[in-house]
């Protein structure tokens, strides 16, 4: 399997080549090169080793991951810049790569875009850093991934092997962002690799990317589940005269409904990746029929747990040759493909947003005004949280005096110092005590009975 990312690295651009671009700026290889150049030499000179990167923008935040690689340096990747999750993650990271100041207690280099840099060569480096993620672990608390060069080399190739004959001569734009294992593949290192331009803001209304859509000839979206069930009414359900050439969806399973309404709009079916930060992408498809069976990568092994249908899987994409075993239920199907039959653990995604019920009931409990905690997801609301809560005295006193709203609020603040809001219950209730079963453990039936009449 040939090193497509490697090789790029060692390489760099050519100076004639569009990076970047957006509305009313581009970047070339030149341009980009002399930045890598810039702050290659600052960290280079740094006597850290472990940098928290993170950009608003793809260009700058491509910068600063090319400077760090060929640096040497552990690159951490926070899921979010909210201080609660930084304040989480502070003795992950010594120095903090950013384009604005996050941390006091660190050291600093600011990512900007100089423009009058001297010219300098692409950096040559005989050793590579690499990069950490962070999701959530069984325990609720964060859970470090460390992804090595070889690693993400391995699935950006086998990306570029599967799909680059549907791409000519694409550009890339994205509606979700780089600082998680999807939009770091899919929009800055693949096309990095594969010499495609991307967009360096990330899209986040539906005329945005109609103007791209009607600028550029040949045009590859990255987007989500959430985004993508909105789109088609967005679009108003019509067949779009300019449509991207290919759609690429993950975070979790796109809906028939959706995968239909989008096809209904750009003529053709989106792609969805199946896979998790820890696994990278495993499986693909496009929905021709309700549940279509997933296709495995090439490269990828798959097997299933006899005692209770999880997946097993054996990827280069892994640090090791072992089975790994992944906490979603299987149904194999014919030729090696396999339908997902949900999850066997506490993990979920809400908005596509991978989420630890147990890490935000651990949060909640922490307030003063909560006694006890549970999380349940509503399929009622569309995959919403509801939580529910016993309050303390003095939540019981704020309760009487103040009213269920001002409860809510509180508690809702005190989630977005770890939590993104577009993850946050959106019901509530506060009972006198939690429902549970003889044996004394919470009934997830009866939580959600909790929320059948509002």
């Amino acid at each position: 399997m040939t090193q497509l990312l490697k090789n790029w690295l060692i390489q760099g651009p050519f100076a004639q080549q569009l990076i970047s671009f957006n509305h009313h700026d581009i970047v070339t290889g030149a341009l980009f090169t002399n930045q890598v150049a810039h702050f290659y030499e600052q960290l280079r000179q740094a006597p850290e080793q472990k940098w928290l990167l993170a950009s608003d923008t793809s260009d700058l935040f491509a910068v600063g991951l090319c400077a760090a690689l060929l640096a040497g340096k552990e690159i951490i990747l926070p899921p979010n810049t909210q201080t609660g999750t930084l304040s989480e993650l502070t003795h992950q990271f010594e120095g903090i790569l950013s384009d604005k100041p996050l941390c006091e207690s660190h050291a600093f280099i600011l990512l900007n875009k100089e423009l009058s840099l001297p010219t300098k060569p692409w950096p040559k480096s005989d050793t590579f850093g690499e990069l950490v993620l962070f999701t959530s672990g069984s325990s609720g608390e964060p859970k470090a991934i460390s992804k090595s060069l070889r690693q993400l080399d391995a699935e950006v190739t086998v990306l570029e092997h599967t799909f680059a004959e549907h791409l000519p001569h694409c550009s890339v734009v994205s509606t979700v962002s780089h600082q998680h294992i999807y939009g770091l593949l899919f929009k800055i290192l693949w096309p990095l690799a594969a010499s495609r331009p991307f967009l360096s803001e990330q899209i986040e209304y539906p005329e945005t990317l109609s103007y791209y859509t009607a600028l550029l000839p040949n045009l590859c979206l990255i987007s989500s589940p959430a985004q993508l069930s909105r789109l088609p009414k967005a679009l108003e359900h019509e067949r779009q005269l300019r449509s991207p050439s290919l759609v690429f969806s993950s975070g979790g399973p796109l809906s028939f409904t959706a995968a239909q309404g989008v096809a209904q709009c750009y003529g053709h079916l989106p792609i969805e990746i199946f896979g998790s930060t820890e696994t990278g992408g495993i499986a693909y498809r496009r929905q021709h029929e309700a549940d279509e069976p997933w296709q495995v990568f090439e490269q990828i092994t798959i097997d299933q747990d006899p005692d209770d249908g999880a997946l097993l899987l054996k990827s280069p994409y892994l640090a090791d040759d072992q089975w790994l075993r992944c906490e979603d239920k299987i149904e194999p199907t014919t030729n090696g493909q396999f339908r997902l039959k949900g999850r066997l653990d506490r993990i979920v995604k809400i908005e596509e947003k991978r989420l630890s019920l147990a890490q935000m009931e651990t949060l909640l409990c922490s307030h003063a005004y909560v006694e006890q905690a549970a999380l349940v997801v509503l399929p009622q609301f569309k995959s919403q949280l509801g939580a529910v809560i016993t309050l303390s005295p003095l939540g019981r006193s704020v309760h009487q005096e103040q009213g269920k709203l001002s409860i809510n609020n509180a508690l809702k603040a005190h989630l977005l110092t770890q939590f993104e809001r577009v993850t946050l219950p959106r019901r509530w209730r506060y009972p006198d005590t939690l429902p549970l079963n003889t044996q004394g453990k919470r009934v997830a039936a009866q939580l959600v009975e909790l929320f059948d009449h509002d």
